[in-house]
Parts: structure tokens; sequence; C-alpha cells
């Protein structure tokens, strides 16, 4: 009897130390999606943006960029904005005034920042695992005493998927503004980011270039 206890004692201690082994921390987790996102992102990158702001309302927002080409757009309050950009050249187009408006704009090799957006989140943050369940892990970043950047947010929740280490979803608040990132995907194609005059057809053309 006494050496079947110890046994148990030892397969137990044993069993333990593996599943601490196979344990993540949120940092690892953290560090891993932003690895993972990074790589996928080289594809092109889509996701939808909500925001809340006090008197505007919700603004929702979706995405396309592929390196250094971006496309927009934007609805609020009845109006829907679609901007391209090539990192050289900005179309505007407002649905409402029925304008394009054509801007010259900064480096034409400084592309999108999404392929840094989740890989450098965590930076100045602590983070917790505040829930896990079979297919997620849920993270609270809560800003570090350390971090003097009055810029960011006191606190983020990620939202992690389990099998393949990419984002679900961002979440934060900051000065009464609340925003959420959700339904990323990626393999974006070069039609989805080229400006497209036949979505501005009629547009009385502003060009500031």
């Amino acid at each position: 009897m006494l050496k079947d206890m110890k046994r148990f004692a030892i397969l137990a201690a044993l069993l333990f130390t593996a599943v601490t082994a196979m344990a993540q921390t949120p940092e690892e987790i953290a560090n891993r999606m932003g690895e993972e996102f990074k790589k996928r992102a080289e594809d092109g990158v889509t996701m939808a943006i909500d925001t809340k702001v006090p008197i505007l309302g919700k603004i929702s927002i979706k995405t396309f960029s592929l390196g250094n080409k971006m496309r927009s757009e934007t609805r609020m309050m009845g109006t829907e904005i679609i901007t391209w950009t090539d990192g050289e050249t900005e179309w505007e187009y407002d649905s409402k005034t029925n304008e394009l408006k054509i801007t010259k704009v900064g480096d034409p090799s400084s592309g999108s920042d999404d392929a840094e957006l989740f890989s450098s989140v965590t930076d100045g943050y602590d983070l917790l695992l505040k829930k896990e369940t079979d297919s997620a892990w849920y993270i609270a970043c809560k800003k570090s005493k350390t971090n003097t950047n009055k810029n960011v947010p006191k606190s983020i929740e990620l939202v992690v998927d389990k099998a393949t280490y990419l984002p679900v979803s961002m979440s934060t608040r900051m000065s009464g503004v609340s925003m959420t990132i959700h339904d990323i995907s990626f393999e974006v194609t070069e039609e989805q980011v080229a400006f497209d005059l036949g979505k501005c057809q009629g547009a009385r053309v502003i060009d500031k270039r």
C-alpha cells in the first residue's frame, strides 16, 4: 500500500510538472500573437473597427491594407467616406457632398502600420490572463506605472485564438471614446486597395496636389 501511494505521488508530481511546463504566461501568448499576425499581414489585412464617440455616436470603419496601399470605408451619421492611399497620394470620396478630394501625402515607402499593430500593442502594459475558454484567451492589459505616455489608453483587452494565436479582437476606451477591432482576416488583393474612380462617378474633383 505504501509503495502504491509513493508511485501515485510520483506520477502526480510528474503530471503537475508537465502541465506547468505547457502553461503559457499572457506575455508569451501576446508575443506569439504579434509574431503570427506579422507573418500573415504580409499577405494583406482586413479588419473592422467600431468606435463610439460622444456627440457623433457610432462610427464604423472597415480597412483593407496591402503593402503601402490602403482603402478604408467609414460610415457615420448616414454618410459614407471612402479613402484610398498608396503612401504618396490620397483620394477621399464623400458620399454626402459627392466630392472627391485628392491630396499628396508623405513617404511612399512608409507603408501601412497594420503589420506592426499587434506586435507592439502590449508594450508598456502589465498583462493578466482574465479568462480562458476552449477556443480563446482573454488578456487584460493594464498600463504599467513606468509607462509615462499620456497618449495611450489605461487598459486594453485582447482576445487571442488558441488554434492560430491570431487576434480575435482588441477593445479599449480613452477620453470617453471606445474602440473595438474585430473581424480580422488576411489575403487582400490589389483590386481591393487600388483607387477606383468608378466608385466616385459624377463627383466634383478637388485636386490639392
